[in-house]
């Protein structure tokens, strides 16, 4: 049998789930969950994820620096999660954050973390400049 994938949308779509439940063999598995963040949503923590990286400095063992977008995404990930993140020690005595994913956020988690990050650019000053659309 194949994996089959059913958005509960309407009806038809519940009654195709029903099906695909009642004519699996033994063992097979159901999970039902939230929708899962969406590209549109991506895209959107990649461009605020830049515009920390380019417009702020942060203290880094000791200094003031700039950060890579997805140095930010960890930070503000752990913050987002009222830094609850655990912390292990790495394998040559640095620090690793354990299980701050984005990837797993569904799509209210991922709305709410994008208005996380308008939330502290405001409070840190940086400013959100519009995207530039090329011309095809």
């Amino acid at each position: 049998m194949m994996k089959h994938s059913f958005v509960l949308a309407h009806p038809q779509a519940r009654r195709g789930a029903v099906q695909a439940v009642l004519s699996s063999p033994d063992g097979y598995r159901v999970a039902i969950s939230p929708p899962g963040r969406n590209l549109d949503q991506n895209a959107a923590m990649w461009a605020l994820l830049g515009e920390f990286s380019r417009k702020l400095e942060w203290p880094v063992n000791g200094r003031l620096e700039k950060l890579a977008p997805e140095e930010w995404k960890d930070i503000l990930t752990a913050a987002f999660r009222r830094e609850v993140t655990r912390v292990a020690m790495g394998l040559d005595g640095g620090m690793v954050l354990l299980g701050a994913r984005t990837s797993k956020f569904t799509k209210r988690e991922m709305s709410d973390f994008l208005e996380f990050l308008h939330s502290v650019a405001t409070e840190r000053g940086v400013v959100i400049e519009p995207p530039v659309l090329e011309a095809a």
